[in-house]
């Protein structure tokens, strides 16, 4: 699985940080997420995919998962 983030599209609601905090942060000054790992572990393929799912703006894309 590889993991691409749109950070022009983040919205900043966190919801990725929450589900999969071993992928995904967010930087304090605005909450634009940062992505920590673009090709995670399989243990955590699960979080990232729901991520992903109920990311409201769609700014999280997952390539091979």
């Amino acid at each position: 699985m590889r993991v691409e983030v749109d950070e022009d599209r983040c919205c900043g609601a966190g919801s990725c940080v929450l589900v999969a905090p071993e992928v995904f942060d967010q930087r304090e000054d605005d909450g634009v997420v940062v992505l920590l790992d673009a090709e995670p572990p399989g243990q955590v393929h699960g979080g990232v995919r729901e991520a992903a799912d109920i990311c409201p703006a769609g700014a999280i894309a997952l390539r091979g998962a």
